[in-house]
């Protein structure tokens, strides 16, 4: 199998899924700074929104107990010294309205429950109620507690909603959920045997969820992840857009001889990285100064003797002699000429422009139609790709002119999709699958397995896969199935 060309491998049963997690989750440093940090964020508020919610209704559950509680004890206190007929009749007005009328007679001041005493001592204001895992039976030891031994508490589900009772009121944090979900409301009734035998009934309404969060807390934590999340964004940003402006630099390193310096700014790191990254563009660009003089140097003195002899040879008498020195002359001056423009490399002057590939291609077809070559075309690009005009054109010719020397003729093909793919194919013998990458090296040529007599100084293909990287592409070749050699060449669009 020639080379670059592979065989599918099965896919695994859990590679889709996995593709759509990783489709999902953002590619790019920022976005992926951005999403965890957000991430983490609403995990730390719903977090702390579930131990805030968990503490509240347990606050507002034994706040409820202790207001019921106390007064139950009130209502107790009132209702104990008084004859069976009075307490029935108070109990009977206690029953219409809610809470303690003020109509009632004030309890005797000179024996109160003694719990009773205690619950409403300032002292004992404050005291934290148990954990309520269990309200009924929290409440009653609560109520036993504040009406003393004296007394028998019960509490219980309420079975008959329409049996008389005494209504404690719902405390007012409670009230506005109570309005607005009733059908959830719970009811539990509160038995209380007095010494004396007689019984009273009280009723408490709760909400099973307790008192709900207050919208000014919803609406503060809302923007506190706003807050939030700018800050992150801002300080993601601040970190990545020099991360992207390094990448875009490194990225026209070999594109561009003289690229831009990288501005030395943000976090100690960065303004670090960026430094040494426009140290690193100016060694180059020393280097590449100091090559360019000297190849200008030896352009002149090669070019001078070369000239000289050239002249010397015209004056021979041997013609047969004259030919093959003429010839030798020539192959030198083209190796020079080719040598040069192979070490010039990218400092050479032009600009990147929108390319037309469809007309460049056509023009370089006629130039080998003119020549009697065979070359055709097939597939359009669909848009222009940014290159240099000139050095594109020269690494196809030297594609097209190796396809035609040393495989009779070129079938030219582009595939656009995304970035444009140029495949040159021959009919030639192809090359031997070990060789197929050498054959970029410079100076490096096939003779043993293409034609002696084509010539040619082995820096064609040097020329062409330089040309392609420094537009950010890529050259390769292989042998093809049916016979013969197909140059790939892939141009990315930049955008």
């Amino acid at each position: 199998m020639a080379k670059g060309m592979s065989s599918a491998s099965p896919s695994k049963p859990s590679e889709p899924s996995r593709s759509v997690r990783l489709r999902l989750w953002p590619q790019s440093l920022f976005g992926r700074l951005i999403a965890a940090s957000v991430i983490a964020v609403l995990i730390a508020q719903a977090t702390g929104l579930v131990l805030i919610a968990e503490e509240r209704e347990s606050f507002v559950l034994q706040s409820s107990v202790r207001e019921w509680t106390r007064r139950i004890a009130e209502t107790v206190q009132i209702l104990a010294p008084l004859a069976p007929e009075e307490r029935a009749a108070a109990v009977a007005q206690l029953a219409a309205p809610r809470g303690i009328p003020p109509s009632l007679p004030p309890p005797p001041a000179d024996d109160p429950p003694r719990s009773a005493h205690n619950l409403l001592d300032p002292r004992h204001a404050f005291v934290r109620v148990p954990l309520l895992t269990d309200f009924e039976r929290t409440l009653r030891e609560q109520v036993q507690a504040a009406l003393g031994a004296g007394y028998e508490v019960s509490v219980d589900r309420t079975l008959d909603p329409s049996r008389p009772a005494i209504a404690l009121p719902v405390p007012f944090y409670e009230a506005r959920e109570l309005a607005a979900r009733r059908e959830t409301a719970q009811r539990y009734d509160v038995t209380v045997r007095f010494p004396d035998g007689g019984t009273e009934l009280f009723r408490v309404t709760r909400m099973p969820g307790g008192a709900p969060l207050p919208r000014n807390l919803r609406i503060n934590l809302t923007l506190l992840v706003l807050l939030l999340v700018i800050a992150l964004y801002v300080t993601a940003r601040s970190i990545t857009r020099p991360l992207s402006a390094l990448a875009r630099a490194a990225d026209t390193v070999g594109r561009d001889a003289r690229p831009e310096k990288l501005p030395e700014a943000g976090a100690r790191e960065l303004r670090e990285a960026a430094r040494a990254f426009n140290t690193m563009q100016d060694r180059l660009r020393r280097y590449l100064d100091s090559r360019s003089r000297v190849l200008a140097a030896m352009s002149h003195d090669l070019k001078t003797p070369l000239t000289r002899l050239r002249l010397q040879v015209e004056t021979l008498d041997d013609p047969p002699l004259q030919a093959r020195i003429g010839k030798e002359l020539t192959e030198m001056e083209l190796m020079v000429r080719e040598a040069l423009a192979l070490f010039r490399g990218l400092d050479d002057g032009e600009t990147a422009v929108p390319v037309d590939m469809n007309e460049l291609l056509a023009g370089i077809q006629q130039q080998f139609s003119e020549m009697g070559a065979a070359v055709t075309l097939s597939g359009r690009a669909l848009a222009p790709v940014t290159g240099k005009v000139q050095a594109l054109k020269r690494c196809l010719t030297n594609l097209i002119a190796n396809a035609v020397k040393f495989g009779t003729r070129a079938a030219v093909a582009l595939e656009d999709d995304g970035e444009l793919v140029i495949r040159v194919r021959d009919e030639g013998p192809g090359i031997p699958e070990e060789d197929l990458e050498r054959v970029f090296e410079p100076f490096y040529r096939l003779e043993h397995s293409r034609n002696r007599d084509s010539g040619g100084t082995g820096l064609g293909l040097t020329i062409a896969r330089d040309i392609a990287q420094a537009h950010g592409g890529t050259l390769t070749l292989a042998n093809r199935p049916e016979g013969g050699l197909e140059a790939i060449l892939k141009l990315p669009r930049r955008r």
